[in-house]
């Protein structure tokens, strides 16, 4: 497919934000020409694809109420479709493999491989998998080892919430938020997880075998919730490079002063604090101290926490802030062919509309025009 864009302001790799035409041709972004399709974005931003390295809104689809689960395949065709309508080009599922039953269970796990790889020659997102590998499920240790060694992982990371699941068992109503999506009765849910907690001395070895393998397989590695300095430490010595949601301002300062990448929610930006009464990822961006924002679990903040925090900083601002949320991303993925508007890169593109408020036109993902509003089909000719 050849297609330009025209009459927009892009925000270009070596310029910032210009007025320019962009051509995307065989997949990749190229100089704009007559041939083919043409999207009129007069008025408009043309930017770089979002990439959302942490998203687990799909687990809606999956099971959009507590026990109720619908077929993965058409799981995963509606997810597509929410990403591109909010301009992520490129996905991290955040899958979490559990010890749990139901949800973020291994039947879920293997489902979701299994969905994502026969979707594959017909999607234009890029899906990929962020594994969330819950410490204490060593029963699929090597079924996370696998998934590992053979490619379906792009990025693994080490969530560590069994022993705040254990410490919440004596109270029913917490109780029942982890039952209910594992699709088990209460007092069965405690039993089990009673004894998964009897796995703690295995957990470190298991850690460490993982960790080898992701090395091995030269993923990017994640900690997930870092609680403390020490704890960022740690990781970082096992080679994750990517502090995933930490919970204070002092470890993200310390992660960043290491050199490596902090996550924060979008969500956290747009309705001004986080929902667990952690650090504000507002504020920590603007402090330095946080470079990625994700979807977390609602796909259409990384759009607007992207203006938001242009915002404070004028026109000029727009260049650097979406960075978050493509750019910075790539990077840390280790995707060097995205994430930026130039020549030769994929053609992963966003046409945005600022008025009255931020939103999608056209989505162009792998040189595919994958998304149009009405506005953009009135523009596309």
């Amino acid at each position: 497919m050849e297609l330009a864009i025209t009459g927009g302001r892009a925000l270009l790799a070596d310029q910032g934000l210009v007025a320019a035409d962009i051509g995307v041709r065989d997949g990749l972004i190229a100089e704009a020409s007559g041939a083919g399709r043409r999207i009129d974005a007069s008025g408009l931003l043309v930017l770089p694809g979002i990439i959302d390295l942490h998203g687990d809104a799909f687990e809606r689809q999956v099971q959009p109420r507590p026990g109720v689960s619908f077929p993965m395949d058409l799981a995963v065709a509606e997810t597509e479709a929410q990403l591109l309508a909010n301009g992520i080009t490129t996905t991290f599922h955040g899958v979490t493999l559990s010890w749990e039953q139901g949800l973020r269970s291994a039947e879920t796990w293997t489902s979701l491989l299994a969905a994502l790889r026969a979707n594959r020659p017909r999607q234009s997102c890029d899906m990929r998998i962020h594994l969330r590998w819950e410490t204490y499920n060593l029963p699929a240790l090597d079924l996370a080892l696998r998934g590992i060694e053979n490619g379906d992982v792009h990025l693994f990371s080490i969530n560590d919430h069994t022993p705040t699941i254990l410490r919440k068992m004596g109270n029913d109503a917490a109780g029942a938020k982890y039952s209910e999506r594992a699709g088990m009765k209460l007092d069965a849910f405690r039993a089990h997880a009673t004894e998964i907690g009897k796995l703690a001395d295995q957990v470190p070895a298991a850690m460490a075998r993982l960790a080898e393998a992701a090395r091995q397989a030269g993923l990017p590695m994640a900690s997930h919730d870092d609680a403390t300095v020490a704890d960022r430490d740690a990781f970082r010595a096992m080679g994750a490079r990517i502090s995933d949601f930490p919970m204070s301002i002092e470890v993200a300062k310390a992660a960043t002063e290491a050199g490596d990448h902090v996550i924060m929610g979008s969500p956290n930006v747009v309705r001004g604090g986080s929902h667990m009464g952690w650090s504000g990822a507002a504020e920590t961006v603007e402090a330095g101290f946080c470079d990625i924002l994700t979807s977390d679990y609602f796909y259409p903040a990384m759009l607007r926490a992207a203006f938001i925090m242009a915002e404070r900083h004028g026109e000029n601002g727009l260049a650097e802030r979406w960075a978050l949320i493509s750019a910075n991303p790539a990077k840390a993925a280790g995707l060097a062919d995205r994430g930026r508007i130039a020549p030769g890169l994929r053609g992963d593109l966003v046409v945005v509309s600022t008025e009255p408020a931020p939103r999608i036109v056209a989505t162009i993902a792998g040189g595919k025009l994958a998304y149009l509003s009405a506005e953009g089909a009135a523009r596309l000719h």
